[in-house]
């Protein structure tokens, strides 16, 4: 594999972005996040809260919510999650959220319905403009990324996201990770 062209891969499990309106309703009026430790992008952060996503069908209980608030409320899951939940989720971009499906949401302090925000992340590539130029790639630009694990797969349709504030890195969902036996330390290579 050609070095210029390998990205770090990351499992990105089921979590939550909450506003600051939802947060004060699930764990109380003046409540803020706290940090429990960083994540690799810039200024992203795993929280203490945690919270239970409720489905016509079942509860997930125990849901890591990731900081910081956004202007949106949403649920990442896999597709084995939204099966769990009973929801049909569909596959976008963090932050389109429209027309997605519906859940409720229990924290310490009171519950929450919201009539949409439960998506399937679509796998993606973070990169700074410098890293898309070194690997001759553009924003929204669709890729594939070969894993060679123990289990090689060929991810195709991962979108590239270019932002200047980002940090290298693939980001899959737990199905595609364990599909893929993509853990700890590991490497994809982009295929164009």
């Amino acid at each position: 594999m050609s070095e210029k062209k390998l990205i770090l891969v990351e499992t990105s499990a089921r979590h939550v972005h909450v506003t600051d309106k939802d947060l004060e309703i699930l764990f109380g009026k003046g409540h803020t996040l706290t940090k429990k430790k960083e994540l690799s992008q810039p200024g992203q952060f795993a929280c203490e809260e945690r919270l239970d996503v409720v489905g016509p069908k079942n509860t997930i209980k125990n849901i890591s919510i990731l900081g910081p608030t956004r202007k949106s409320t949403q649920v990442e899951v896999s597709f084995t999650d939204a099966r769990t939940l009973g929801v049909t989720a569909p596959i976008r971009e963090s932050g389109h959220i429209s027309a997605s499906a519906p859940c409720k949401l229990v924290g310490s302090a009171g519950e929450i319905e919201i009539p949409e925000g439960v998506i399937i992340a679509k796998r993606h590539i973070h990169m700074t403009p410098k890293d898309a130029e070194e690997y001759g790639v553009t924003d929204k630009q669709i890729v594939c990324v070969r894993i060679n694990s123990e289990r090689p797969v060929i991810l195709c349709d991962t979108v590239i996201r270019v932002n200047k504030n980002f940090a290298p890195a693939m980001h899959i969902d737990t199905d595609e990770s364990n599909a893929a036996a993509a853990f700890g330390v590991i490497y994809g290579e982009i295929i164009k």
